[in-house]
């Protein structure tokens, strides 16, 4: 549980939520995004909660607190959970080589990749020197990467070219892709976001003998009270779906985002869900807890804390370069990024704070020294990283 703070009494400043608001608000008039949500929450109290703008961008629907936002990348946290669920039950141990469930993926070859002087590019490959393990797929070390972010590589070539990053893949053919493609890095030496937790969606689809939206609602949605958070929206609901600009306003960027509209074929482990700030505080609110909320335990205090503890520190050069998304001052842990430093990072926190965000733009992280959640949903995913920057600025701006 998160140390006494007496500032917690008087959690925000009034007049540092009024600048939050103004500058968000500004955002929204300049036309650089349709609406967005922000729930704050300190000492375990709702401390601001406010819907901002319009829903989609022909303003005809005001953003409400209940607004439903494709939150991309932020599935990951919940699908990790779901994993370290299933090793406190004694049915994996993290340590264990992803092909002792899924056989396909043993003997995997490791690419590397040389420049000659005329600047043509060859690939050479060789046998893993160790199999990649599930805790590796939890840290994004197994050596697997994404074919449509980053610089451009030989690997990512191939994944672009095998069909993995198309949109009628499945979990099934998920597996039999990466079975047939080169690793970018031997696993365990290294750190590169990548198709990790999707595979874990697959992992656990094998385990448990349930499809992933099934596993998830019955292990973590129901118990949590969590009514709005799946793959797609039933009918009934689909007039609360925030939207994006066609055209980024700023970039100029065609914007394409999911179809939350119907069953996707691909339920995506790393990206698929959708849900509101409300619902996702609740699972929020789980890990603040330490596992618990509301009389209902999913994970132990000490699974929470390790998986929140940085699970890199013994790679090295794992946390340097343009590529490592977390940036300055932080680690990776299992399934969240984690703050190690107070100082290096661009915005302020505390050190053990842990976090994630979604390509769309949502956002969340947990601060246990202030005892503090946020949680920041848009869709505008070109202007995803200067939102996350301002909207962290200005909350801490706001704390007494």
């Amino acid at each position: 549980m998160p140390q006494a703070n007496d500032s917690i009494n008087a959690p925000f400043s009034l007049s540092g939520l009024e600048r939050l608001d103004q500058a968000i608000q500004r955002e929204i008039d300049a036309g650089h995004i349709p609406g967005a949500t922000l729930l704050l929450e300190r000492g375990g109290q709702i401390a601001h909660e406010k819907a901002y703008g319009a829903q989609g961008p022909d303003r005809s629907i005001p953003m409400a607190t209940d607004s439903l936002f494709r939150i991309y990348s932020m599935t990951k946290p919940i699908v990790s959970v779901a994993i370290m669920m299933l090793a406190e039950q004694g049915r994996l141990l993290i340590s264990d080589p992803v092909s002792r469930y899924l056989p396909q993926l043993a003997n995997l070859q490791v690419a590397t990749e040389s420049v000659a002087a005329d600047g043509s590019r060859t690939m050479t490959l060789a046998p893993c020197t160790r199999e990649m393990t599930i805790q590796d797929l939890l840290r994004h070390s197994a050596g697997l990467t994404y074919g449509i972010f980053g610089e451009s590589t030989l690997v990512k070539q191939a994944y672009l070219a095998s069909g993995i990053e198309g949109r009628n893949i499945t979990n099934a053919k998920l597996v039999d892709c990466l079975s047939r493609l080169p690793l970018a890095f031997q696993p365990g030496t290294g750190w590169e976001y990548s198709r990790a937790t999707d595979l874990l969606g697959a992992l656990l689809e094998k385990i448990s003998g349930q499809s992933l939206d099934v596993h998830l609602q019955e292990q973590i949605f129901a118990p949590l009270h969590m009514p709005d958070t799946g793959f797609w929206v039933a009918p009934e609901q689909q007039h609360r779906i925030a939207e994006a600009f066609p055209i980024d306003p700023v970039t100029q960027q065609a914007v394409r985002l999911l179809d939350a509209r119907k069953r996707p074929e691909f339920l995506s482990g790393g990206g698929g869900l959708l849900s509101t700030a409300r619902d996702y505080l609740r699972f929020a609110r789980l890990l603040r807890n330490g596992g618990e909320l509301d009389g209902v335990r999913l994970l132990s205090r000490k699974t929470v804390a390790f998986m929140t503890s940085d699970h890199l520190a013994g790679i090295p050069g794992a946390t340097s370069g343009a590529a490592y998304l977390p940036g300055p001052g932080y680690g990776f842990g299992l399934g969240f990024a984690v703050r190690n430093t107070v100082g290096g990072a661009p915005t302020p926190g505390s050190v053990g704070d842990f976090l994630w965000s979604g390509l769309a733009g949502t956002y969340f992280w947990i601060d246990p020294q202030e005892d503090l959640i946020a949680i920041w949903l848009m869709q505008a995913p070109e202007q995803r990283d200067r939102f996350r920057q301002m909207v962290r600025n200005l909350v801490h701006a706001s704390l007494t």
